[in-house]
């Protein structure tokens, strides 16, 4: 047990420990003025404690052991994402979430980005870093994503179904797919995209009618926003627009802790959530932005210096996969305050206020751990 804990990467626990201090302050500025969100910090706090426990922990268990059961988790995130559209309970438009005692949420689709993950990368391994073949391999892990993607979808999460995407992509490139079907994927994402806003200009305001009459009005406002900013309105461009503003005014320096204009005159929605970036830049300015950006490279940099490490290639399409997922959740959360993305629901990692995405990241680093403290034992316990 001493062994594997000093296998630990005390680098990675250090630079969570900067993002959990920041992501407090964060929250607790973001939250001062709302006695609704009291003591938020405090929470994040508890999760960030027990999101330690478990990652630090995680370095006992042997990772194979969930590899060789990824079917089993499969099946138990598939029946949650069902059972979660019938029985769980709606937030902003998505019916996503499983209302626990206590007052807890707990959303399934984050888990089961960590179940694909694990999933692909038993299907990936089993042609030992060899080209990918189109039908039996790059199609089944399709088939294998394609269910969970579209049950994400129809809640609407429309941003942890982009996320899937994501995690599919990057662990298929690592896995070694071949280069013509990286054209053949590349041409029909582009195409795809082409053709979907040219439909979406075309049939703009039937489009609009059916998501409004279906209780989806956010997702025509979102997607027009981003599409055809010039036609938008003032009030389906107030988040991105303020959330540039408060940015923006940070400068180099920030305002100062608690300090933000924007922010304390209520003007950028979910500033402990989505928009906790809003809150560091306005406040902390580029200074502070750019230190939160260089803990992102540090964590995925030691990261990717354990995939790079491993024997077992399922561990490195593992590792590859939550870098994936981690790096695509950061560019989307911040792209899309600065505008270079379409808004969505992705929240910042480590730093948003969420119980169930953290203690799902921490479990994420967990795994990497685990991996990284099993990888002298792996030709043995083959």
């Amino acid at each position: 047990m001493l062994n594997k804990l000093k296998k630990l990467d005390w680098g990675i626990i250090l630079i969570l420990a900067c993002l959990a201090a920041i992501s407090v302050i964060a929250i607790h500025s973001a939250t001062a003025n709302h006695p609704g969100y009291a003591n938020y910090e405090i929470k994040q706090l508890a999760f960030y404690g027990l999101g330690f426990i478990v990652a630090i922990a995680a370095v006992l268990f042997d990772y194979r052991i969930i590899l060789k059961l990824w079917h089993v988790l499969y099946g138990i995130g598939v029946v949650l994402l069902i059972l979660v559209y019938f029985i769980g309970v709606e937030i902003n438009g998505a019916k996503g979430w499983f209302k626990l005692p206590g007052d807890f949420l707990f959303q399934p689709a984050e888990m089961v980005k960590i179940i694909l993950i694990i999933g692909i990368a038993y299907l990936l391994g089993r042609r030992q870093g060899d080209r990918l073949h189109f039908s039996s391999d790059i199609l089944m892990i399709g088939a294998f994503s394609f269910l969970p993607f579209l049950l994400v979808m129809i809640q609407p999460d429309l941003g942890n179904a982009i996320i899937y995407i994501v995690i599919v992509i990057g662990m298929l490139w690592i896995g070694n797919v071949k280069y013509s079907h990286v054209a053949i994927g590349l041409a029909v994402v582009v195409a795809g995209i082409i053709l979907f806003m040219f439909l979406f200009n075309a049939f703009n305001e039937e489009i609009k009618t059916y998501l409004v009459d279906n209780s989806k009005g956010h997702w025509y406002e979102r997607i027009n926003t981003f599409i055809n900013p010039e036609l938008a309105s003032s009030d389906n461009k107030h988040q991105s627009m303020y959330a540039q503003m408060a940015i923006g005014s940070g400068g180099l320096n920030g305002e100062g802790f608690l300090e933000g204009n924007l922010k304390n005159g209520g003007y950028i929605p979910y500033a402990y959530s989505d928009s906790i970036f809003v809150v560091i830049g306005e406040e902390f300015g580029f200074q502070g932005a750019a230190i939160l950006l260089l803990l992102y490279f540090l964590l995925i940099y030691r990261m990717i210096m354990v995939a790079f490490k491993c024997y077992d290639r399922r561990a490195s399409y593992m590792v590859i996969g939550i870098v994936s997922m981690f790096v695509f959740q950061v560019f989307q959360n911040i792209g899309m305050m600065i505008g270079l993305m379409p808004i969505t629901g992705i929240t910042l990692p480590f730093v948003s206020y969420g119980g169930t995405s953290l203690l799902l990241n921490m479990i994420s680093i967990g795994l990497v751990f685990s991996i990284k403290a099993h990888q002298e034992v792996y030709e043995l316990a083959e």
